[in-house]
């Protein structure tokens, strides 16, 4: 027979069917691939021709020479790929076709996204607490995990009085999210399990676990008392100290000697103590004279400071003077923020282990604030995003005023500490020009200079709010290809049949 003859009467695409469906998870963007995993794909991509490719039946029979993608409008939910086949069809003969194969994308929620969608078929969850009297703590953690995007696996989040509940769908999902915790604040992890269902005949059971992380009780610029054990452990340094920094280790400070020491997470539950006083407890006073000793030691350097509380101003004259690590930031006239150890009330429990040649300062300054901040600090031009939680149900007004406070203070410390803002995403606020302008403007009128706030949020330093939405898509699963306007291949291509001797 001529070739003519053979490419009329023989068809070696027999068996091999033209049109087929495929499952697509619009939740997550991935394709089914038999029986049960479900695969990351772009579109007109390698990774869903060979998907596709594999859905094919009967191509073990023939020979796949080529394959490759017809372009299809994105919402037409339709995608074409055209192969190229060979089959032996006579002795020494050997027939070459080009024919393509339709898949039909239809909706299907995988696993993952259902359990997300039912927001309760949580498999492990993960109780974030601290024992603190403010929230100034979640709220940076918060920050932290918005910037790493470190929730994408969580089904759900709920507030707490005293912390956040993160429900995971899976229990290494749950571990992975301890250690990222883990990585950014010492914490105290305890897991427990509950059985949920068993099956006797495989051996096989189904638990729900539970991961308690609490975390130390101590935030920047407290004051503590450390037991004996540790002050030995940091070469006898304090007893009274200052909290500089809490990470994966807690940073201290003797204000009286610039001694520094840090202790880990095991070293410190090991011996627990908490703060003595905390930044609820800071008394402002006004400065009146610097000396400095001339020992530094890296940003802090070593003056004796004479100063008197703010308050008393017209009503005593009781001068003080006392030993600070914060030489180098206070001048004559500034104003302080700190700790009258004198007027406060201890446990004895907080101070046990204290030597009778021991004594504690009268006043410990931990910061430098300054004059009526709050009126040209009211209107920021810089936004955090918040992280979307379900929060306490029927609130009291007090919980929601306090949080409030600490919200405010959190962003106080967040215009003050260049450090801290390296560490969270800050976001540009509509008007951002404007509002600073303004901020600018009531700065000059009060009498302060650019110098006198240090460390401040810069407008070039912001990043820019964006909202992306997802594009709707028909759900229907018979939809219509009526606009379908897509590459036709040649016809007499298709028909591109050789004969091979």
């Amino acid at each position: 027979m001529c070739v003519e003859c053979i490419k009329s009467q023989v068809d070696i695409t027999e068996g091999i069917p033209k049109q087929l469906t495929i499952q697509w998870c619009r939740g997550c963007n991935r394709y089914l691939q038999p029986p049960n995993h479900w695969a990351y794909c772009e579109l007109e991509s390698r990774e869903l021709l060979t998907l596709c490719i594999k859905r094919v039946k009967g191509l073990n029979r023939v020979k796949l020479v080529d394959a490759g993608w017809i372009w299809t409008e994105p919402h037409s939910r339709r995608l074409k790929v055209k192969l190229t086949i060979q089959k032996e069809v006579f002795t020494s003969a050997i027939l070459q076709q080009v024919f393509a194969v339709e898949f039909v994308v239809q909706g299907q929620q995988c696993d993952k996204c259902q359990k997300f969608e039912a927001k309760d078929t949580w498999n492990s969850v993960v109780q974030l607490r601290q024992k603190v009297d403010h929230k100034r703590t979640f709220l940076f953690i918060e920050q932290v995990i918005l910037k790493h995007n470190a929730h994408s696996q969580t089904l759900n989040i709920k507030e707490k009085p005293d912390g956040l509940d993160f429900f995971f769908s899976s229990r290494n999902h749950a571990l992975k999210f301890v250690d990222f915790i883990s990585a950014i604040t010492p914490v105290k992890t305890k897991k427990s399990e509950q059985l949920i269902s068993s099956d006797e005949q495989n051996n096989a059971a189904n638990y729900k676990f539970t991961f308690s992380v609490e975390i130390v009780p101590l935030s920047k610029d407290d004051i503590v008392y450390l037991p004996p054990k540790i002050q030995h452990q940091l070469g006898n340094m304090g007893p009274l100290v200052v909290v500089t920094k809490v990470s994966n280790l807690i940073h201290f400070i003797d204000p009286q000697t610039l001694q520094v020491g840090e202790i880990s997470a095991l070293t410190y539950w090991n011996a627990p103590f908490r703060a003595l006083s905390s930044y609820k407890q800071l008394v402002e006073f006004t400065v009146l004279d610097v000396n400095l000793s001339g020992t530094t030691r890296g940003r802090y350097a070593l003056a004796d400071v004479q100063l008197m509380r703010s308050a008393d101003f017209g009503v005593n004259d009781n001068i003080f003077e006392i030993r600070s690590h914060l030489g180098n930031v206070f001048n004559a006239g500034d104003l302080a923020l700190g700790y009258d150890v004198t007027s406060s009330v201890f446990n004895d429990q907080d101070l046990i282990g204290i030597k009778h040649n021991q004594y504690l300062p009268d006043f410990v300054l931990v910061k430098k604030t300054y004059p009526a901040k709050d009126d040209f600090r009211f209107n920021r031009f810089w936004v955090l995003k918040p992280l979307q939680k379900e929060g306490i149900e029927n609130p009291k007004n007090s919980d929601l005023e306090k949080m409030e406070r600490d919200q405010e203070d959190f962003a106080r410390e967040i215009e003050e500490n260049e450090e801290l803002r390296s560490k969270i995403n800050i976001y540009k606020r509509e008007n951002a020009s404007q509002l600073k302008a303004d901020r600018d403007k009531k700065k000059k009128d009060m009498g302060l200079e650019e110098n006198d706030l240090d460390d401040q949020i810069q407008l070039e330093d912001l990043l820019d709010q964006m909202e992306i939405n997802d594009q709707d898509f028909d759900d229907d699963e018979d939809e219509d290809d009526e606009d379908y306007d897509g590459e036709d291949y040649d016809d007499e291509e298709e028909d591109d049949d050789e004969m091979m001797d």
